[in-house]
């Protein structure tokens, strides 16, 4: 990750794996797991994910995430494993690199991003899809990310207004 500083994510449907518990990580990835029909090599992965959430701690590396309610709201495993993995997404949305805002499913918005995706360092993009990972490396297509991912971002509930939403979540599970 030499020379890499400023990550640009974007989520729809799911919680960012360096955000993610084992729980968590270990139900989602159990699914792709089974309907993929590939190797079962569940514990390296979910070790591998949890492996590489050190670099949240890093003091050079900025987090910039954009959740929709919906990826804090679909759960993965059970009651108990979804408010571990929110509670664990309040807690990384502490650090002082990481900014996490929360589009609300009732929000006025002008944008609808169609897949999730990662921008590093206004180099490159990556999307994943169940079968593919895409690295985007024209100049003028990193561009249109960069502009959706401002789009986004703008109707997101960040700070104080964000925890309140998780909680009355958390609150909803319990």
């Amino acid at each position: 990750m030499s020379g890499q500083g400023r990550f640009l994510v974007y989520e729809h449907n799911v919680i960012p794996g360096i955000f993610q518990t084992a729980g968590y990580a270990r139900a989602l990835l159990s699914f792709w797991i089974e309907f993929l029909d590939t190797r079962n090599d569940l514990d390296a992965a979910v070790e591998a994910r949890m492996a590489s959430q050190s670099v949240l701690y890093r003091s050079d590396k900025r987090f910039s995430v954009v959740l929709e309610e919906a990826a804090v709201r679909t759960q993965f495993g059970s009651s108990e494993t979804m408010a571990g993995q929110l509670d664990r997404l309040m807690s990384v949305m502490s650090l002082p690199n990481v900014s996490v805002g929360i589009v609300p499913l009732r929000s006025d918005r002008k944008v609808v991003g169609s897949t999730g995706f990662w921008i590093y360092d206004d180099k490159l993009v990556q999307l994943e899809t169940p079968t593919a990972s895409i690295d985007v490396t024209q100049p003028q297509e990193i561009g249109l990310y960069l502009r959706m991912f401002e789009r986004l971002r703008l109707p997101a509930l960040y700070g104080r207004e964000a925890r309140s939403l998780l909680v009355s979540i958390l609150d909803e599970i319990a």
